[in-house]
């Protein structure tokens, strides 16, 4: 669907490394499906460029990051001509006014993405207001993570709020633009097949997660300060996690979808003192072999602290205290030079009460539900079926429910999706101001524990699965992670 209202969006970050890998691909895929209408994208960098070497920078971004069978030189050209290029200090709110010259002066469809760390936001949005550049009809995209805290993601939220209402105000998380994400939805309740069965009585136990083969690259500066809690759990994970456990919205709308998610997250069972280290692992990667080649430990890396306590790895044994999921566990991971890069939930349902097939033992047999974010998205059902010959052997079988169009059409990226609902409008992707600040409240027990016992990373080597400790945390409950798949 095109988006047929004039717009503006204007990209604060313009240059930096989550705009030239992701967001400008995005919006050259969308404009070369038809699909962006009449608009123009402002670059706001600090840079001081001529137009040819800002257009250059950003036709190499193309070039490397979206799909070559997609690149057309008069797509680029057409693309092209609506970029823009503002230089622009952000520490001083009197050069915002420089915007203004790019800008139209009517009150249009209006976007300010913000791809910078979040101690920016409030300036940002300082400097725009007293440029007079908040208009009724604008928006602002937050990227993640807001805050590092409760307290500083709720200041953020307050000062932001000064300038924006919440209607205006758009907080990004990609995986929830994935299309799998999406179909889960569709999956769990337009059939009651599986809705009549997503609750205590059928499902042993819920896996997350959300590995990376590469190491910190070129954001070990940022990395550091964060760490995998903040960069990953408190915002991807915990957001899979609603949408895997929410109840039925009354509504297919916004705040409908929204309000049910945060109930998952005010009904997450608080982790707290000794009980985090007996459902909580945090570890750091030490020197292994990615992909074949060696690789360095976490604390060698350019840019990391020497003895650095940063973990790179979580893993976390988490319980909803709610009538559909009590006594099911949802065990969530996350970590850097991990094998694959890889993003899965797994709905393991409950193991036969006794088989009649010998040689077979149940838990490994039980039946699965694997939806499959990254690399290569997809859901398919784990079933058990006869193996062809002699006798009654039992052997696993996956059927796909991926729909056949899937491998026909190129699926849209989850920043096309995301920055395409945010042009028209559209907030059920994004995340409410209570949304963030629930996650955060549960979260920060965690924090403040690991920082008041400096507490440190289980050594884990490159290439393998994590820390030991993450594998005894399943178990202790008879359990392992899915790892096959």
């Amino acid at each position: 669907m095109q988006i047929t209202d004039p717009f503006e969006l204007i990209l604060f970050g313009g240059l930096g490394d989550l705009a030239r890998r992701k967001l400008l691909p995005a919006l050259y895929l969308l404009h070369r499906d038809g699909r962006l209408g009449e608009g123009i994208i402002c670059a706001v960098t600090r840079q001081q460029l001529d137009t040819d070497e800002f257009l250059a920078r950003i036709e190499q971004a193309l070039q490397q990051y979206v799909p070559a069978d997609c690149l057309e030189p008069q797509h680029w050209q057409a693309f092209s001509a609506r970029l823009r290029c503002v230089t622009l200090d952000l520490q001083q709110p009197e050069q915002y006014r420089q915007l203004q010259q790019a800008l139209s002066s009517t009150d249009i469809n209006r976007v300010y993405y913000l791809a910078t760390g979040s101690e920016l936001y409030t300036r940002i949005c300082a400097g725009l207001h007293s440029s007079g550049l908040i208009l009724p009809r604008s928006k602002i995209v937050l990227e993640k993570p807001i805050g590092h805290d409760f307290a500083s993601a709720q200041a953020i939220n307050a000062a932001v709020a000064e300038y924006f209402t919440e209607s205006q105000i758009y907080r990004i998380d990609h995986y929830l633009g994935k299309e799998t994400v999406q179909n889960l939805l569709v999956l769990r309740f337009a059939n009651s097949l599986f809705e009549q069965q997503w609750n205590q009585k059928y499902i042993d136990h819920i896996q997350i997660t959300i590995s990376e083969s590469l190491g910190v690259e070129q954001r070990a500066g940022f990395y550091d300060q964060v760490g995998a809690m903040r960069d990953m759990f408190q915002n991807h994970l915990l957001q899979l996690l609603c949408m895997t456990a929410m109840e039925p919205p009354a509504r297919l709308d916004p705040d409908a979808i929204r309000d049910e998610k945060v109930k998952v997250l005010k009904a997450l069972k608080p982790i707290t003192g000794t009980a985090i280290s007996d459902n909580v692992v945090c570890g750091q990667y030490d020197a292994g072999v990615s992909d074949g080649k060696p690789v360095p430990r976490y604390r060698d890396e350019p840019g990391v602290q020497p003895k650095s306590l940063t973990e790179t790895f979580v893993a976390a044994k988490v319980e909803i205290e709610n009538w559909r999921w009590s006594g099911v566990p949802f065990y969530l991971r996350t970590g850097k030079r991990l094998p694959d890069r890889t993003c899965e939930i797994v709905v393991q349902f409950k193991a036969i009460p006794h088989s009649i097939f010998p040689l077979q033992h149940k838990n490994t047999m039980a039946n699965k539900l694997i939806f499959r974010l990254q690399p290569d998205e997809g859901i398919r059902l784990q079933l058990c079926e006869k193996r062809v010959g002699p006798g009654m052997s039992v052997r696993l079988m996956n059927l796909s429910l991926n729909p056949q169009d899937m491998r026909k059409v190129r699926v849209p990226e989850a920043y096309e999706r995301l920055l395409h609902d945010v042009l028209s409008s559209n907030a059920t992707l994004f995340l409410r101001d209570d949304e963030l600040l629930e996650a955060w409240r549960w979260i920060d027990p965690v924090l403040q524990y690991w920082q008041a016992s400096e507490r440190r990373p289980e050594p884990y080597t490159s290439g393998s699965w994590g820390p030991a400790a993450a594998t005894l945390l399943l178990a202790r409950d008879g359990r392992l992670w899915e790892e096959n798949s």
